[in-house]
């Protein structure tokens, strides 16, 4: 403490000063709205440059989990060729989801929201790009959910972790079919409900995308089975989903345009009204 002291005597010049610049600086900056705006101006510009740095380092940490992803991509699409017969009997995309490579637009998803019962997320297309209301949207693991709103370069997405979420469902080793929604618990789990009591179903079977939807295509990947449950009363079973996605770290999405889409909707109308 005597040290302290005999620095602040030693130097009680010199640090009077610099008290008194800071002060006759303040009064300045507080007094002028040139010089004030100047400080906020510069003050923004370095936390911009902060914010900016972050987010690249957050980025550059995130490249091991998008290189795995990309790595099981590359597995699946090494392992169609290498079941090929030959180079000529190679399947094609269209062949294997019922669609042309022109009828998939690549999209980012900048922002995306898990934490709340009505979650969205916002990607990076829009209208310019092709993107229109009630197209899917996946990725290499499985849905992700469906276009809501789109604007000239971007779009909102309703996720499948939304409660108002309806999307048709079935058991891949069956025909069985069930509706898919989420009960606003946790972020990893959906639910199948209302699939009847006939069908044949244990714990660890793949739930996919079912051919009655005209929004996705037959057989894209959802999850797994982890629990059954059974109502008496209904004669119905309730799964419990294990996604496989994790919709709280998603990057590179696909979105998916649906030809048939219009005239499936119009002829169904069409024989409602008869």
């Amino acid at each position: 403490m005597q040290q302290i002291f005999n620095f602040i005597y030693k130097n009680s010049n010199r640090l009077l000063f610099l008290l008194l610049l800071g002060i006759s600086l303040f009064l300045s900056i507080q007094s002028h709205s040139y010089h004030r705006s100047k400080i906020i101006s510069s003050a923004n510009f370095l936390s911009g440059g902060v914010y900016e740095r972050i987010n690249n380092v957050s980025e550059y940490l995130n490249l091991r989990t998008q290189n795995d992803a990309l790595a099981q991509e590359n597995a699946k699409l090494r392992s169609l060729l290498f079941n090929a017969k030959d180079t000529t009997a190679i399947p094609k995309l269209d062949s294997i989801k019922g669609l042309h490579p022109d009828d998939i637009i690549v999209s980012k998803v900048i922002h995306n929201t898990f934490n709340t019962h009505e979650n969205y997320l916002t990607l990076n297309s829009g209208s310019l790009q092709g993107v229109k209301q009630d197209m899917g949207v996946i990725n290499s693991l499985g849905i992700v959910g469906i276009i809501d709103n789109t604007s000239s370069n971007y779009s909102t997405v309703i996720s499948i972790l939304n409660v108002k979420s309806q999307i048709n469902a079935k058991l891949k080793k069956s025909n069985h079919f069930g509706s898919l929604s989420w009960n606003g618990k946790s972020t990893g789990f959906v639910q199948l409900t209302d699939v009847p009591r006939l069908a044949s179903i244990r714990k660890g079977d793949t739930i996919v995308t079912g051919g009655q939807s005209v929004i996705f295509p037959e057989n894209i990947n959802i999850g797994t089975i982890d629990k059954i449950e059974f109502d008496n009363q209904t004669h119905y079973y309730t799964i419990q989903v294990k996604l496989f996605n994790d919709m709280t770290n998603l990057g590179h999405v696909y979105i998916l345009k649906s030809k048939n889409r219009e005239e499936i909707i119009n002829l169904e109308k069409k024989s409602k009204n008869e």
